[in-house]
């Protein structure tokens, strides 16, 4: 999916602070979106799956050691998120959205959905998040979260 939205930017000509021109802001992107792979991404589906998916699948929750093992993984990412990306900046490469927001974003809106609400203790991502779906537009970022928002309905 990075590749993808990497090429449409490109290709499509998108406004700069999508994935800026000045290097030591896209560094900051592109930096975020290498080090997501492996961090946020990993610990977030981990915990949207054990929460939502497998019990889904096998009729059964996940034994709670299990799902309190894989909160604590997601809530050290978020703190490195917070810490290493996020500092005192309004948005991860500086003063403007980029396609580092909107990856973060997502990932981070799973283990809402299934009803972990990373955001209720954490003020300064609260608040990115507020930052991020005003530029993006409330509807819109509605409207992009409304069938996974769902998921635990099923």
């Amino acid at each position: 999916s990075i590749a993808i939205l990497l090429y449409l930017v490109q290709k499509f000509k998108t406004p700069d602070h999508w994935y800026p021109s000045d290097l030591q802001k896209r560094a900051r992107v592109d930096e975020y979106l290498s080090w997501q792979h492996t961090s946020i991404r990993m610990k977030g589906s981990k915990l949207f799956l054990s929460k939502v998916l497998l019990p889904l699948i096998t009729g059964q929750p996940l034994p709670p050691e299990k799902l309190e093992f894989a909160t604590e993984e997601l809530n050290v990412a978020l703190k490195q998120f917070e810490e290493k990306f996020l500092q005192d900046k309004p948005f991860i490469a500086g003063s403007e959205i980029s396609l580092a927001d909107l990856v973060a974003v997502v990932e981070l809106m799973q283990p809402v959905c299934a009803g972990y609400d990373l955001f209720e203790e954490r003020p300064k991502l609260k608040e990115w998040r507020r930052r991020v779906e005003e530029a993006v537009g409330k509807q819109l970022f509605q409207e992009a979260h409304e069938d996974i928002m769902n998921v635990k309905n099923l």
